[in-house]
């Protein structure tokens, strides 16, 4: 039987899987994104990263999912790199929404949508992915994302529009102020991230009518922009995945019934989906 390595890697970090039969073993790495990284540290990270633990084990097969990893010129600079680490191995390389379309969908038709630090969806046909709505970015676009729910936190304590108990909450868990928070916005690299950790917020606040409202008017941006233009939509499972979506799936539930569409799986992270995709 074929040995199979999976790869979903975002910018932070990749998680991999070595799949020989029913044998699983499983790997985590930095993040291999063609954006910050050149083919020689890619090349790097999985030497000292990956390689070591995997040992004298060569894949036959090796299928990457990326961030980044939608444009020609980035794809050939991540196949690149891994095929010179694995060298008798087949590389295939796709997007990270093309991964969790797998994931989520495998091989029946579906929407499928990404809801983590930046937010991305799509119509998939069992086979490829038909139609993509533009992804603009945390700064025009990336609605319901960990990026845009985090951004309107900031914004509500920096307005001073939340009330005074949630303004204790938010000082008593940040310990920032709006000096720190707009030079982390317009100075340091990385800002989406940087605005997506303030969605923990939401998460543990859960209850107060602020926080409820930010929530339900960010996955209703994404909603009303993105899932309803597919006509599929109508008709087809909406399926979901990310830390966002998984953290607040019943909204997602709230707002699929709201639109009478037909909410399908909602999965924190593509491995378990793409192990099951790639073992048939």
């Amino acid at each position: 039987m074929a040995i199979k390595l999976i790869a979903d890697s975002g910018s932070t970090k990749a998680e991999w899987c070595l799949l020989d039969g029913k044998k699983k073993r499983n790997f985590i790495t930095q993040g291999l994104s063609p954006y910050f990284l050149s083919s020689d540290q890619i090349q790097n990270i999985l030497q000292y990263e990956l390689k070591t633990k995997i040992k004298n084990i060569e894949p036959h097969e090796v299928f990457f999912y990326g961030t980044g990893c939608s444009s020609p010129d980035n794809v050939k600079l991540v196949k690149q790199a891994i095929e010179k680490i694995f060298t008798k191995a087949k590389v295939h390389v796709d997007h990270d929404l093309m991964g969790a379309a797998k994931a989520l969908c495998g091989n029946e038709k579906g929407v499928a949508c990404i809801l983590g630090t930046g937010s991305n969806s799509c119509y998939y046909n069992g086979k490829k992915i038909v139609k993509n709505s533009p992804g603009l970015g945390f700064v025009l676009g990336d609605e319901g994302s960990g990026a845009y729910l985090g951004k309107k936190v900031v914004q509500y304590y920096l307005y001073n529009t939340f009330d005074p108990d949630l303004m204790d909450r938010f000082n008593a868990k940040f310990n920032t102020n709006s000096i720190e928070i707009l030079d982390a916005v317009y100075k340091k690299p990385l800002p989406n991230r940087y605005l997506a950790s303030f969605a923990i917020f939401l998460a543990e606040n859960r209850g107060h009518y602020m926080i409820e409202n930010i929530i339900e008017d960010g996955f209703n941006d994404f909603f009303f922009n993105h899932i309803y233009k597919y006509r599929e939509s109508w008709t087809l499972p909406v399926h979901f995945i990310g830390s966002i979506a998984y953290g607040f799936k019943d909204v997602l539930k709230a707002m699929c019934d709201a639109y009478e569409l037909q909410l399908g799986n909602v999965i924190k992270t593509p491995m378990q989906g793409l192990i099951k995709f790639h073992s048939l």
